[in-house]
C-alpha cells in the first residue's frame, strides 16, 4: 500500500483495518494499522497501531515497529539458505534466489522482505492468509537465518 522514507527508514502500510461499533447516534469507526518497517540494509520491525482515526493509527504503528527492529543476515541480496517461519496457523517458506529474480511474494511478505533490503527471493505462504500472522511468520523466520560465518563459529571450526 503506501511507502514512505523517513531519515533512512522506510515503512511499508500493509493493512489498514476499519471497525465499526453501533451505539445510539450511529456508527463509531476505529482503525487498526499494521506497518512494516527496516532500514533496507538487513533490520525490519513491525508494529500494530490502533486509533480513532488512520493517520495516527499509522503513526503509534511505525513508533512501536522502530523500537521493535531486529537484524536479518542478508547475502547477495538475498537470504542465506531456506528457511520455514511459523506463526498461529501461518506458515511462510522463504527460499534463496539468484539474481533478477525479484520478489515473488504476497502483500504481506513482500513489505518484509522490501524493508529488510532483501531483492531476490523466493516464498509460499501455506494456512492462514491473515496479514498480521504472515508478517510475524515472515519475521520468525527471517530471526532464525544464519550465515556459515555465524554456524563456524557456533561450531568452533575453520571455513575453508
Amino acid at each position: 500500500m503506501a511507502q514512505t522514507t523517513q531519515g533512512e527508514l522506510l515503512d511499508r502500510v500493509v493493512k489498514i483495518k476499519r471497525c465499526a461499533a453501533v451505539v445510539k447516534g450511529g456508527r463509531r469507526f476505529s482503525f487498526a494499522a499494521l506497518v512494516v518497517v527496516g532500514n533496507g540494509q538487513g533490520r525490519v520491525g513491525w508494529g500494530y497501531g490502533k486509533a480513532n482515526e488512520v493517520p495516527p493509527s499509522v503513526e503509534k504503528a511505525t513508533k512501536q515497529a522502530t523500537r521493535e527492529m531486529v537484524d536479518v543476515p542478508i547475502v547477495d541480496d538475498s537470504i542465506p539458505h531456506r528457511v520455514i517461519g511459523r506463526f498461529g496457523a501461518a506458515q511462510v517458506l522463504l527460499e534463496p534466489a539468484g539474481a533478477g529474480t525479484g520478489i515473488k511474494a504476497g502483500e504481506a511478505v513482500r513489505a518484509v522482505c522490501e524493508c529488510v533490503g532483501i531483492k531476490n527471493i523466493v516464498t509460499k505462504s501455506y494456512g492462514s492468509n491473515n496479514p498480521v500472522t504472515l508478517v510475524k511468520a515472515t519475521i520468525r523466520a527471517l530471526q532464525s537465518l544464519r550465515t556459515k560465518e555465524d554456524v563456524a563459529r557456533l561450531r568452533g571450526v575453520e571455513i575453508e
